[in-house]
């Protein structure tokens, strides 16, 4: 007889797939061709009007039950903490705990309740990096025996269709102060002034409504704010820029870095948190808390194009060693594990 495994599939549902969403919609696209003869997948999608946390802790083991289900894999921190079955959770990062204020404080009470608890109460704590293993093992006392670290994969399609407007360096992210887009913006600004580079800085997923005070931080200098954008957008802005920058200070993977290098796009990216587990040697760094560093690697690789291109190739072999189908593979192997 077959054995069920069940994965939360909710946060996969989303209309506007990011974060952990976009991890939860490619992993379960993958896993199907990953699972062995005698295991079979099933997803949960809640469909539960109340509470989500009502739904995690009480329904959700009732429904594992009915299913009969061997194991449960919950794609983000909130595997509830009795249940009928061995537990699998991913926990992407601990920003709830490094920046709070990122966070509602209703979101942010949940998060640092609840995930402690659940990484303990797991049979296996997935993570994508090996920072945030050991940001988990650190701040909560994890068994690191029962982590494992496995690599997210790029999950924007390849497209063709062109980007227009003269040359620009990108950034990805929102107004979280994690995202440290402002001091990008300022390293941009006082670059522009001083050496009158043609770039532009285009910031994809910032709305220009809420990010008037980075077009006061740029003065004259070029910016665009994009708002949200979708895959296909998303994809071009990447393949069109000179240079992806990611100024982040704590990130638990870095998955933008990763989209860049695939499609040939130099990285520049802070050294904090998991951006050199992401980026490796196929990426250029600044230290973080410096904005003279910031400034000088923008200097450095908008004005050298030999450098540019060297970036561009070691991040393509870089690149090519992350899949989703490989993250299947090593998400079954933690199944196994437990069932065997």
């Amino acid at each position: 007889m077959a054995q069920l495994i069940a994965i939360d599939a909710r946060d996969a549902a989303a209309s506007q797939l990011r974060g952990w969403g976009r991890y939860a919609a490619c992993l379960i696209r993958a896993l199907p061709a990953a699972l062995p003869a005698g295991l079979t997948l099933e997803l949960v999608d809640g469909g539960w009007p109340g509470p989500e946390v009502t739904f995690e802790q009480l329904v959700l083991p009732v429904q594992l039950k009915r299913r009969r289900a061997a194991l449960v894999h919950v794609c983000n921190c909130f595997l509830p903490l009795v249940r009928p079955c061995p537990g699998v959770v991913t926990i992407h990062d601990l920003a709830f705990e490094a920046w709070p204020s990122d966070f509602s404080r209703r979101t942010g009470l949940k998060y640092r309740k609840l995930t402690p608890r659940a990484a303990r109460s797991a049979e296996r704590v997935i993570c994508p990096s090996a920072f945030t293993a050991r940001d988990l093992v650190e701040r909560y006392g994890i068994d690191p025996g029962k982590v494992r670290v496995i690599p997210e994969a790029p999950a924007l399609a390849l497209g063709q269709a062109p980007v227009r407007g003269g040359p620009y360096l990108l950034a990805v992210g929102d107004l979280r102060q994690k995202k440290n887009l402002g001091a990008l913006v300022r390293a941009f600004a006082a670059l522009s002034r001083a050496r009158k580079i043609p770039h532009r800085l285009v910031l994809a997923g910032v709305d220009s409504g809420e990010g008037a005070h980075l077009r006061a931080l740029a003065g004259q200098a070029p910016l665009e704010l994009t708002g949200y954008v979708d895959d296909a957008r998303l994809d071009a802005l990447i393949r069109g820029a000179d240079l992806l920058v990611n100024p982040s200070l704590y990130e638990g993977f870095g998955l933008v870095v990763l989209e860049a290098m695939v499609r040939g796009t130099p990285v520049l990216a802070v050294r904090a948190g998991a951006l050199p587990d992401t980026g490796g040697d196929a990426a250029e760094y600044f230290e973080p808390g410096d904005p003279d560093a910031l400034a000088a690697a923008l200097a450095k690789l908008l004005s050298s194009p030999e450098i540019r291109a060297g970036l561009a190739q070691r991040g393509r072999e870089w690149g090519a060693r992350f899949s989703w189908e490989r993250t299947a593979r090593e998400t079954v192997a933690v199944y196994r594990e437990l069932l065997e």
